[in-house]
């Protein structure tokens, strides 16, 4: 699906996303200040996110990513004309609700669409290519950060990725308008049994779904919100789906640091870009082998990722290394760099196949409000790792502070046999 490839490639086709902490660094903030932009962006998509996921549900989800499209572009334009800590903090503000607006709504739409044609068993290929897409156009975008930095600074940075912004915009008005799985009648009969299994009066169960056109004018907003809270919270292989993939997703959040940690051991802002280019690769690999490791035992999924974790740590101490060995700044940086990667794209795979799984085991009506839940959880995570990191980097060393953002892979390791305890899950067995 071209258009549905394309939204993911020029969403994060950003040559900002290179270089915008040295951007914040070079206009005075500290390394705390900075956390603290973060936090905020991460706060702003962590208490819309649910309520933008029901949203999803009950109005035009293509509308609702062309809106997310507009407001990413607005926030950058903030960022260039106002470059101090309130522009950038109005700036995240806006990120942060364009993000809220297509987290669990992107995804929704792609499986209904695929629903309707009879196809879901393509969605984790489909996630993959776009997971993959994504992050082929942030190595782009970073890469392309070096040459336009080079030629006109931050200014012309900034501004490529403001167009940038609009053409995604563009992109999102030819995604398809995917019918909901559900009639607005039946979520408001929806409840739930003694044991948390998701029932109605009709024939929707957990496991089933029917595919309808919905009627706005009869669609509850409140039903839509408390049905997908329902199943995402009392469904449990629902509930430890969100979890595990909110793990998976939020501590990537480890990603604004790789510049920072760039930048700590000597390397200038061409170089710190293509360090982090190298990172980006690393996640667009893991992504691209979705498809094919979809199938993969809880076993060594649960392996894969405790290695990652172990590459991490060793990764980012290995880089710091290198601002007490300038002599090897590249040989250090390079291995180090390297090993993030490939401990990203273990990550990043995994993640794809948890999110294929956990739409997958979805049922209700409410499909973008319980993938928002996930979206929630994961800005949870996130802000706790924005959170450890301003607090930590007033004790520890930038490369020790980001070496520990690696813990969070090793206990994810610890919690894939408790979501899919047998040893060669299927998608169908969570159906």
């Amino acid at each position: 699906m071209l258009r549905v490839v394309l939204f993911a490639f020029t969403a994060d086709l950003i040559p900002l996303y290179a270089v915008y902490a040295l951007l914040f660094a070079d206009h005075g903030l500290n390394a705390a200040q900075i956390s603290s932009l973060f936090a905020l962006w991460s706060a702003t998509s962590f208490l819309l996110e649910i309520p933008a996921g029901a949203w999803a549900d009950t109005v035009s989800r293509r509308g609702l990513l062309i809106l997310s499209g507009a407001l990413l572009a607005a926030g950058f334009t903030v960022w260039t004309l106002y470059p101090t800590y309130l522009g950038f903090a109005a700036g995240f503000v806006l990120w942060g609700t364009a993000g809220s607006l297509r987290s669990g709504t992107f995804e929704a739409l792609v499986y209904d669409d695929l629903h309707a044609r009879a196809a879901t068993a393509d969605y984790p290929r489909l996630m993959g290519y776009t997971r993959a897409a994504t992050e082929s156009a942030a190595l782009a975008g970073i890469l392309a950060a070096a040459p336009l930095y080079a030629w006109g600074g931050y200014t012309l940075v900034a501004w490529a990725s403001v167009a940038l912004a609009a053409v995604h915009t563009v992109a999102a008005t030819l995604l398809p308008g995917a019918p909901k799985a559900v009639s607005a009648k039946e979520i408001e009969e929806l409840e739930l049994d003694d044991n948390g299994d998701v029932h109605d009066d009709g024939d929707v169960h957990e496991g089933d779904s029917v595919v309808c056109t919905p009627d706005p004018a009869s669609s509850g907003y409140l039903s839509i919100l408390r049905a997908g809270m329902r199943e995402a919270l009392r469904v449990r292989v629902i509930r430890r789906g969100v979890i595990l993939v909110a793990l998976l997703n939020g501590v990537t959040a480890f990603d604004e640091y790789f510049a920072l940690l760039a930048g700590h051991v000597g390397a200038g802002p061409s170089l710190a870009a293509v360090l982090v280019g190298v990172t980006v690769a690393g996640a667009l690999a893991g992504a691209m082998l979705a498809g094919r490791t979809e199938g993969i035992s809880t076993r060594l999924l649960a392996a894969a990722l405790a290695v990652a974790g172990v590459l991490f740590i060793g990764g980012a101490l290995l880089a710091g290394a290198a601002a007490h060995h300038p002599a090897a700044l590249y040989v250090l940086t390079a291995v180090g760099f390297s090993a993030v990667g490939i401990a990203y794209g273990i990550d990043y795979n995994a993640d794809v196949i948890a999110g294929a799984r956990l739409q997958d085991a979805i049922s209700g009506p409410a499909r973008a409000t319980v993938t928002s839940v996930s979206g929630f959880a994961t800005e949870l995570v996130a802000l706790l790792v924005f959170a450890f990191a301003a607090v930590a980097t007033a004790w520890l060393s930038l490369p020790l502070m980001v070496a520990l953002l690696g813990v969070p892979l090793v206990l994810a390791a610890a919690l894939v046999p408790t979501w899919l305890p047998r040893g060669a899950p299927s998608r169908s067995e969570l159906r």
